[in-house]
Order: C-alpha cells, then sequence, then structure tokens
C-alpha cells in the first residue's frame, strides 16, 4: 500500500506549525503507524525538535538530495530517530539556497516528489514540514502531496494569509497535482474559555466547515518546553494537555484517512 503524503503549510508564522507535524508524526508512529517526517524549513525545526539536530545520513541532508541532479537513492538520506516507527529526513540552514539553486532546475517543481515516490511503499504516512513562505520548497511539497494539513492560530487575524494560500492551492492542483486537497484544519494554541477563542472557532468553522478537526490544541507550557529537550512533547511530558490534544488528534486523522482517500470536498468526520 502506497503512504499517503500530507504537508503541514500555512504561510504565516507563529501558528504552531512545526509543533503539529513533530507531535503528529510521534504520535501516529506511537500508534503503530510508519511514519516519514520530511523537514522542508531551512530553520530546521522539526529536526532539532525530534532530537536530530546536526544528525544526517552520509549522503547529507534534503538539500542534498533536492539540488543534485543525480542524487543517490532518497533511502540514503533517510535517519531514524528516537521514536520507534518514526524516520527522519533531516534539513538544516544549507537549505535555504537551494530557493536559489532549483530556479533554473530540470523538474524544479517535482524534486521531492520524486524523492519520496521512491519510500511510498515503505510508510504508512509521510508528513512534510513547510517553511512559512510560498517559495520553491513549500510549490515541492505541494507538488508531492496528496493533502495539506493547516494549522491556524486562535488569535485575531487567524485567517491572514490563508487567501493567498489557497489560492496557491488552486494554482497547484490546476498545473502539476489535481488530486491536491485541503484534508483539514487544526485550531492550535486555543483557550476556548474565552471569547476570542470561541470567535477564532467560529469563524474558522465558518469558512473552512468539517474540515476543521473537532480536535483543538491548547496553549500548553509543555509543548513550548518539549522542542528544548529534543522531544515531541508525547514523550517529554506524556500526561500533559498537548500530548493528550495531539494524541486526540492523532487518533482523529488516523480514522479520517485509514480507510481511503480523502475525496474531493470530502468531509473529515465519520
Amino acid at each position: 500500500m502506497r503512504s499517503r503524503i500530507f504537508a503541514i503549510a500555512n504561510q504565516k508564522g507563529g501558528v504552531g506549525k512545526t509543533t503539529t507535524a513533530i507531535n503528529l508524526a510521534a504520535s501516529l508512529a506511537l500508534g503503530d503507524q510508519a511514519v516519514l517526517a520530511v523537514d522542508m524549513d531551512p530553520q530546521g525545526n522539526l529536526t532539532s525538535g525530534i532530537g536530530q539536530k546536526g544528525n544526517y545520513a552520509p549522503a547529507g541532508t534534503i538539500y542534498e538530495a533536492l539540488t543534485e541532479e543525480s542524487p543517490p537513492a532518497v533511502d540514503q538520506y533517510i535517519i531514524s530517530t528516537g521514536v520507534s516507527g518514526l524516520s527522519l529526513l533531516p534539513s538544516d540552514r544549507e537549505l535555504a539556497g537551494a530557493e536559489i539553486e532549483l530556479v533554473n532546475a530540470s523538474r524544479r517543481e517535482q524534486r521531492l516528489r520524486l524523492l519520496l515516490d521512491q519510500v511510498r511503499d515503505r510508510y504508512d504516512y509521510i508528513l512534510v514540514d513547510t517553511p512559512p513562505a510560498l517559495g520553491l520548497l513549500t510549490l515541492n511539497t505541494l507538488v508531492a502531496a496528496d493533502g495539506v494539513i493547516i494549522p491556524v492560530v486562535c488569535e485575531y487575524f487567524a485567517l491572514e494569509g490563508l487567501a493567498a494560500l489557497t489560492a496557491t492551492l488552486k494554482q497547484v492542483r490546476d498545473a502539476f497535482n489535481r488530486s491536491l486537497e485541503i484534508s483539514g484544519v487544526v485550531l492550535t494554541m486555543t483557550d476556548m474559555r474565552t471569547n476570542l477563542g470561541k470567535e477564532v472557532a467560529a469563524e474558522v468553522q465558518s469558512v473552512f466547515g468539517n474540515k476543521v478537526f473537532e480536535t483543538t490544541i491548547p496553549r500548553n507550557i509543555r509543548l513550548g518546553e518539549a522542542p528544548s529537550r529534543g522531544m515531541p512533547v508525547v514523550l517529554h511530558a506524556p500526561r500533559s494537555k498537548g500530548t493528550e490534544a495531539y494524541v486526540s488528534l492523532a487518533r482523529e486523522f488516523l480514522a479520517c484517512t485509514r480507510s481511503t482517500r480523502i475525496p474531493a470536498g470530502g468531509t473529515l468526520r465519520g
């Protein structure tokens, strides 16, 4: 069975995108799923948040995999992590150069898809963290992906930038990847005790309808601590509210993706 590829994307920074990528990937892996996490952000926060900063295979990182004209097989770049069932295609600051180097490269938008197609039969899920920008790295991810998960922070201007993202998704569908869909929207940094939290949740629901996950991610100090420890919150603080939320999100995500592809316009619930 071919794995499903999901981009975790939002061009607005500070929305919990990388936190969601790390902890959803880890929660799925701890739920007996074979997961590959791919770090397409030059900041490398996914890599460091899983405890692999500075670690890479002899062939290099995702930067070399994307920019070399005749790279070795992609499994030569994949490394193991401290989480059973979770593998990583790591990143570092050099990846920033790929935005320039790929401009005149052949099949520049399809480099990541060609790489991941080599290992789709080895994993249940491939989750790709993207930079907070709509450049070639994000474009490569969207061309490779089956679906997009969009974290949205529960603050004013929560929908800021989402119009540009959805317009980009349409352009990618039309030009490169007709099966690409918004697979889900997850509300992050929530506090549903406040009027603001309720208002933002209602606004997001009015725009995305049943594509909004029922699980929300609360503000939680353990979620903030975990990256500095180089581990997902599910390992750093197994009994925390952050862990409970991401385990719940993983269960909901599995329920709606395990048996069949989400059809165009399909629901995330039921």
